[in-house]
């Protein structure tokens, strides 16, 4: 199975928030911006293995900043490990203030994608080229989160 680079597989949703998707204060909802994270790292995951993939683990987001109606909201995907069946997605979330004209780091997480076939068991995916040392570095930490995640 031939590998891959990071940049094939990276992906950036972005989505004007609505009154719809706020509560009564005009902040997004968690829930919302979490669906989102979910998505991108979805389709970060599809491109890589070309195959169905299902979340497996998500770590925690802090919230840093609030995201409000009329803000565009701008997830970032990009792999950052490949084990045999499964892929670490890092996730970074922005808001910009489109009025404004500024950009806030919302947050960041990192979610484990499994690879699977049609009756849900995992499968193998392509190995991931890294081709940076900041690649490298970031594959390295991955590595040692799945180890801690994997000990418990």
């Amino acid at each position: 199975m031939k590998g891959k680079n990071v940049s094939e597989s990276e992906t950036v949703l972005s989505s004007v928030m609505m009154p719809t998707d706020a509560n009564h204060y005009g902040s997004v909802h968690g829930g919302t911006i979490l669906k989102l994270v979910d998505e991108a790292a979805f389709v970060a995951a599809t491109k890589h293995a070309c195959k169905n993939v299902l979340l497996a683990s998500m770590d925690q987001i802090v919230f840093d900043h609030p995201v409000n109606i009329g803000d565009l909201l701008t997830i970032k995907a990009r792999l950052c490990y490949v084990g045999k069946t499964s892929m670490e997605v890092e996730v970074e979330i922005l808001t910009e203030r489109l009025k404004k004209g500024t950009v806030l780091n919302v947050g960041s997480a990192f979610l484990t994608m499994v690879a699977v076939n049609e009756e849900r068991k995992s499968v193998s995916v392509p190995r991931l080229i890294l081709k940076t040392s900041g690649e490298k570095l970031k594959s390295k930490q991955a590595f040692n989160r799945r180890k801690r995640r994997l000990s418990k």
